[in-house]
Protein backbone atom coordinates (compact mmCIF):
# COMPACT_ATOMS: atom_id res chain seq x y z
CA UNK A 1 0.00 0.00 0.00
CA UNK A 2 0.87 3.67 -0.03
CA UNK A 3 2.82 5.38 2.73
CA UNK A 4 2.77 8.93 4.09
CA UNK A 5 5.23 11.09 2.17
CA UNK A 6 5.32 8.84 -0.86
CA UNK A 7 5.16 10.49 -4.29
CA UNK A 8 1.89 9.65 -6.01
CA UNK A 9 -0.04 10.64 -9.11
CA UNK A 10 -3.80 10.53 -9.52
CA UNK A 11 -6.71 11.73 -11.63
CA UNK A 12 -8.43 15.01 -10.84
CA UNK A 13 -7.66 17.67 -8.26
CA UNK A 14 -5.72 19.85 -10.70
CA UNK A 15 -4.83 23.48 -9.95
CA UNK A 16 -4.93 22.94 -6.20
CA UNK A 17 -2.22 22.61 -3.58
CA UNK A 18 -4.16 19.87 -1.78
CA UNK A 19 -6.50 17.19 -3.09
CA UNK A 20 -8.40 14.26 -1.59
CA UNK A 21 -8.55 11.19 -3.84
CA UNK A 22 -9.45 7.57 -3.35
CA UNK A 23 -6.52 5.29 -2.59
CA UNK A 24 -7.48 3.07 -5.53
CA UNK A 25 -6.87 5.94 -7.96
CA UNK A 26 -3.52 7.05 -6.52
CA UNK A 27 -0.37 5.42 -7.87
CA UNK A 28 3.15 5.48 -6.48
CA UNK A 29 5.57 7.23 -8.83
CA UNK A 30 8.80 5.27 -9.46
CA UNK A 31 11.99 7.01 -8.33
CA UNK A 32 13.26 7.40 -11.87
CA UNK A 33 10.22 9.32 -13.13
CA UNK A 34 10.20 13.11 -12.64
CA UNK A 35 6.98 14.52 -11.13
CA UNK A 36 6.19 16.79 -14.08
CA UNK A 37 6.50 13.77 -16.37
CA UNK A 38 4.42 11.55 -14.09
CA UNK A 39 1.43 13.89 -14.14
CA UNK A 40 1.27 13.61 -17.94
CA UNK A 41 0.59 9.87 -17.78
CA UNK A 42 -2.85 9.26 -16.21
CA UNK A 43 -5.00 10.99 -18.83
CA UNK A 44 -3.15 11.38 -22.13
CA UNK A 45 -1.12 8.20 -22.02
CA UNK A 46 -3.82 6.02 -20.46
CA UNK A 47 -6.29 7.20 -23.10
CA UNK A 48 -3.78 6.39 -25.80
CA UNK A 49 -2.81 3.02 -24.32
CA UNK A 50 -6.49 2.06 -24.22
CA UNK A 51 -6.99 3.29 -27.79
CA UNK A 52 -4.02 1.55 -29.39
CA UNK A 53 -4.01 -1.70 -27.43
CA UNK A 54 -7.55 -2.38 -26.24
CA UNK A 55 -9.55 -0.77 -29.05
CA UNK A 56 -7.33 -1.02 -32.14
CA UNK A 57 -5.24 -4.07 -31.20
CA UNK A 58 -2.21 -2.42 -32.82
CA UNK A 59 0.35 -5.01 -33.94
CA UNK A 60 4.12 -4.81 -34.52
CA UNK A 61 4.87 -3.92 -38.12
CA UNK A 62 1.59 -2.12 -38.72
CA UNK A 63 1.46 1.51 -39.82
CA UNK A 64 -0.06 4.07 -37.46
CA UNK A 65 -1.17 7.54 -38.60
CA UNK A 66 -1.38 10.19 -35.86
CA UNK A 67 -3.06 13.57 -36.38
CA UNK A 68 -2.59 16.47 -33.99
CA UNK A 69 0.68 14.71 -33.35
CA UNK A 70 2.46 17.45 -31.40
CA UNK A 71 -0.29 17.73 -28.78
CA UNK A 72 -0.59 15.90 -25.49
CA UNK A 73 -2.48 12.87 -26.79
CA UNK A 74 -0.85 12.92 -30.22
CA UNK A 75 2.67 12.89 -28.81
CA UNK A 76 1.64 10.02 -26.54
CA UNK A 77 0.42 8.12 -29.60
CA UNK A 78 3.76 8.57 -31.34
CA UNK A 79 5.68 7.13 -28.39
CA UNK A 80 3.28 4.30 -27.59
CA UNK A 81 3.00 3.40 -31.26
CA UNK A 82 6.77 3.13 -31.55
CA UNK A 83 6.94 1.15 -28.31
CA UNK A 84 4.43 -1.30 -29.81
CA UNK A 85 6.64 -1.81 -32.85
CA UNK A 86 4.52 0.14 -35.32
CA UNK A 87 5.69 2.44 -38.08
CA UNK A 88 4.43 5.90 -37.12
CA UNK A 89 3.42 8.65 -39.54
CA UNK A 90 2.78 11.91 -37.69
CA UNK A 91 0.77 14.87 -38.98
CA UNK A 92 1.40 18.34 -37.53
CA UNK A 93 1.30 21.97 -38.65
CA UNK A 94 4.30 24.30 -38.77
CA UNK A 95 8.06 23.90 -38.29
CA UNK A 96 8.02 23.90 -34.47
CA UNK A 97 5.42 21.16 -34.23
CA UNK A 98 7.03 19.12 -37.00
CA UNK A 99 10.38 19.32 -35.18
CA UNK A 100 8.72 18.13 -31.97
CA UNK A 101 7.34 15.07 -33.75
CA UNK A 102 10.71 14.31 -35.30
CA UNK A 103 12.35 14.57 -31.88
CA UNK A 104 9.83 12.05 -30.54
CA UNK A 105 11.05 9.56 -33.14
CA UNK A 106 8.18 9.47 -35.63
CA UNK A 107 9.25 7.55 -38.73
CA UNK A 108 7.67 10.12 -41.05
CA UNK A 109 6.30 13.59 -40.32
CA UNK A 110 3.90 15.42 -42.63
CA UNK A 111 3.45 19.17 -42.29
CA UNK A 112 -0.17 19.55 -43.33
CA UNK A 113 0.45 23.23 -44.05
CA UNK A 114 3.04 22.34 -46.67
CA UNK A 115 1.34 19.50 -48.56
CA UNK A 116 -1.39 20.02 -51.12
CA UNK A 117 -2.99 16.62 -50.56
CA UNK A 118 -2.55 14.78 -47.25
CA UNK A 119 -4.23 11.65 -48.58
CA UNK A 120 -1.91 11.43 -51.57
CA UNK A 121 1.15 11.95 -49.36
CA UNK A 122 0.07 9.12 -47.04
CA UNK A 123 -0.50 6.88 -50.02
CA UNK A 124 3.01 7.68 -51.26
CA UNK A 125 4.48 6.79 -47.87
CA UNK A 126 2.57 3.50 -47.69
CA UNK A 127 3.05 2.32 -51.26
CA UNK A 128 -0.61 2.95 -51.94
CA UNK A 129 -1.90 0.59 -49.27
CA UNK A 130 -2.91 3.15 -46.62
CA UNK A 131 -2.55 2.93 -42.85
CA UNK A 132 -3.61 0.09 -40.58
CA UNK A 133 -4.55 2.31 -37.64
CA UNK A 134 -5.37 6.03 -37.54
CA UNK A 135 -5.43 7.99 -34.28
CA UNK A 136 -7.47 11.16 -34.75
CA UNK A 137 -8.09 13.65 -31.94
CA UNK A 138 -8.80 16.45 -34.43
CA UNK A 139 -12.01 15.57 -36.27
CA UNK A 140 -13.61 18.04 -38.68
CA UNK A 141 -12.17 18.15 -42.18
CA UNK A 142 -9.07 16.28 -40.99
CA UNK A 143 -11.21 13.24 -40.20
CA UNK A 144 -12.55 13.28 -43.76
CA UNK A 145 -9.00 13.11 -45.07
CA UNK A 146 -7.94 10.46 -42.58
CA UNK A 147 -10.76 8.08 -43.49
CA UNK A 148 -9.50 8.14 -47.07
CA UNK A 149 -6.08 7.03 -45.82
CA UNK A 150 -7.33 3.76 -44.32
CA UNK A 151 -6.02 0.40 -45.44
CA UNK A 152 -8.19 -2.67 -45.94
CA UNK A 153 -9.23 -3.94 -42.49
CA UNK A 154 -7.91 -0.71 -40.93
CA UNK A 155 -9.11 0.79 -37.64
CA UNK A 156 -9.88 4.51 -37.42
CA UNK A 157 -9.82 5.65 -33.79
CA UNK A 158 -12.12 8.53 -32.88
CA UNK A 159 -10.24 10.24 -30.02
CA UNK A 160 -11.90 13.64 -30.21
CA UNK A 161 -13.10 16.39 -32.49
CA UNK A 162 -11.58 19.74 -31.56
CA UNK A 163 -12.08 20.89 -35.16
CA UNK A 164 -15.74 19.87 -35.25
CA UNK A 165 -17.83 16.70 -35.17
CA UNK A 166 -17.58 15.06 -38.59
CA UNK A 167 -20.18 13.05 -40.44
CA UNK A 168 -19.12 9.82 -42.06
CA UNK A 169 -20.14 8.22 -45.34
CA UNK A 170 -20.89 4.64 -44.33
CA UNK A 171 -20.61 3.42 -47.93
CA UNK A 172 -16.91 4.33 -47.78
CA UNK A 173 -16.49 2.27 -44.60
CA UNK A 174 -18.11 -0.70 -46.32
CA UNK A 175 -16.16 -0.42 -49.57
CA UNK A 176 -12.76 -0.19 -47.85
CA UNK A 177 -13.70 -2.68 -45.11
CA UNK A 178 -12.31 -0.60 -42.24
CA UNK A 179 -13.68 0.01 -38.75
CA UNK A 180 -14.49 3.34 -37.12
CA UNK A 181 -13.76 2.81 -33.43
CA UNK A 182 -14.92 5.06 -30.62
CA UNK A 183 -12.51 5.68 -27.73
CA UNK A 184 -14.18 6.77 -24.48
CA UNK A 185 -11.50 6.00 -21.92
CA UNK A 186 -13.28 7.66 -19.00
CA UNK A 187 -16.44 5.61 -19.51
CA UNK A 188 -14.36 2.45 -19.84
CA UNK A 189 -12.97 3.02 -16.33
CA UNK A 190 -16.48 3.07 -14.90
CA UNK A 191 -17.04 -0.39 -16.38
CA UNK A 192 -13.60 -1.77 -15.53
CA UNK A 193 -12.04 0.27 -12.68
CA UNK A 194 -9.11 -2.12 -12.34
CA UNK A 195 -7.97 -1.29 -15.87
CA UNK A 196 -6.50 2.02 -14.67
CA UNK A 197 -4.00 0.22 -12.45
CA UNK A 198 -3.00 -2.10 -15.28
CA UNK A 199 -2.48 0.80 -17.65
CA UNK A 200 -0.46 2.82 -15.15
CA UNK A 201 1.74 -0.19 -14.44
CA UNK A 202 2.52 -0.60 -18.13
CA UNK A 203 3.19 3.11 -18.56
CA UNK A 204 5.47 3.42 -15.54
CA UNK A 205 7.50 0.48 -16.86
CA UNK A 206 7.87 2.20 -20.23
CA UNK A 207 8.72 5.50 -18.53
CA UNK A 208 11.46 3.88 -16.45
CA UNK A 209 13.05 2.39 -19.58
CA UNK A 210 12.79 5.66 -21.50
CA UNK A 211 10.36 4.31 -24.11
CA UNK A 212 7.85 6.84 -22.80
CA UNK A 213 9.07 10.37 -22.10
CA UNK A 214 6.15 12.82 -22.16
CA UNK A 215 6.57 15.87 -24.36
CA UNK A 216 5.92 18.88 -22.13
CA UNK A 217 5.18 22.48 -22.96
CA UNK A 218 7.30 24.79 -20.75
CA UNK A 219 5.87 24.36 -17.25
CA UNK A 220 3.59 27.13 -15.97
CA UNK A 221 3.69 28.52 -12.44
CA UNK A 222 0.66 28.17 -10.18
CA UNK A 223 -0.24 31.81 -10.75
CA UNK A 224 -0.24 31.21 -14.51
CA UNK A 225 -3.03 28.63 -14.47
CA UNK A 226 -5.49 30.83 -16.36
CA UNK A 227 -2.87 31.63 -18.98
CA UNK A 228 -2.17 27.93 -19.44
CA UNK A 229 -5.83 27.25 -20.18
CA UNK A 230 -6.00 30.17 -22.59
CA UNK A 231 -2.86 29.02 -24.40
CA UNK A 232 -4.48 25.62 -24.93
CA UNK A 233 -7.58 27.30 -26.36
CA UNK A 234 -5.40 29.44 -28.63
CA UNK A 235 -3.47 26.36 -29.85
CA UNK A 236 -0.16 27.84 -28.73
CA UNK A 237 1.12 24.79 -26.88
CA UNK A 238 3.28 21.88 -27.97
CA UNK A 239 2.92 18.76 -25.85
CA UNK A 240 1.27 18.38 -22.45
CA UNK A 241 0.50 21.43 -20.33
CA UNK A 242 1.70 21.15 -16.72
CA UNK A 243 1.14 23.69 -13.94
CA UNK A 244 3.57 23.55 -11.01
CA UNK A 245 1.84 24.06 -7.66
Amino acid sequence: GLEVGQRVVSLGGALADQAAVGAASAFAVPDGVAPEKAVALPTNYCTTWYALHDRAQLQPGETLLVTGASGGTGSAAIQLGLAAGARVIAVAGGPEKVAACEALGADEVIDHREVDDLVERVRELTGGSGVDVAYDPVGGDVFQQVRRCMAWNGRLLVIGFVAGIPEIATNHVLLKNYSVVGVHWGASLARDPASLGRQMGELFTLAETGAVDPLLHPVYGFDQGARAIQDIADRKVVGKVVVSV
